[in-house]
């Protein structure tokens, strides 16, 4: 299949990983390859979400691949049929970032029994936030004076987030390897960056 049947091991894997996730993997590996071009993949990470809407049951598939300058990000969902199509239909979407863009790259890790913690455990979950400014939230609240009898007016008070994509992966809902994946996708674009801004 073109550029990613290539015979580096990263890539080799990357494709392992999409025919696992088992969700339509001739059409995410084929958005994938078209965004990744000849560029050499240097990380990845490959993740399925089942979630469930009313009665329907549905799949998303987010794969991440990082490149010497590109963060690269692919959605693909499934929809039932609807007014607008007779039949199930999926879409698919890819995003390229260049990596002098990612401005944070948030890691959080949810660990058991912290008391106890032996360097290079596993984390039960990680939350991986990466943010390059295509979405930003803005959570405002009325600000207010020490006082608490003032009734003054003192305008709002906020927070400006960048939250371009959040993923958690979990062991028990994801396997133990996928949380291990997400964490070293983590390490490589924290890297990758940090040479960009060099």
């Amino acid at each position: 299949m073109g550029v990613m049947a290539k015979t580096s091991t990263t890539t080799q894997g990357l494709r392992a990983a999409i025919e696992r996730s088992g969700y339509y993997p001739a059409l995410v590996a084929e958005a994938v390859e078209a965004a990744v071009g000849g560029e050499p993949i240097r990380s990845y990470l490959v993740h399925q979400e089942t979630t469930f809407d009313q009665n329907e049951v549905r799949r998303h598939v987010t794969v991440l691949v990082l490149t010497d300058h590109r963060f690269i990000v692919s959605h693909t969902d499934e929809q039932a049929a609807d007014s607008t199509s007779p039949t199930p239909y999926a879409t698919t979407s890819t995003e390229s970032v260049k990596l002098s863009r990612i401005s944070s790259i948030v890691v959080s890790r949810v660990v058991a029994n912290p008391e106890s913690y032996k360097p290079g455990t596993l984390p039960r979950e990680v939350v991986l936030t990466i943010g390059w400014g295509a979405v930003s939230r803005i959570d405002l609240e009325p600000a207010a004076c020490g006082d608490p009898n003032c009734e003054a007016d003192h305008g709002y008070t906020g927070n400006s987030t960048a939250d371009d994509l959040s993923l958690r992966v979990s062991e028990a809902g994801d396997g133990p390897e996928t949380v291990r994946q997400a964490l070293v996708f983590a390490q490589a674009l924290s890297e990758a960056t940090a040479d960009s801004a060099r």
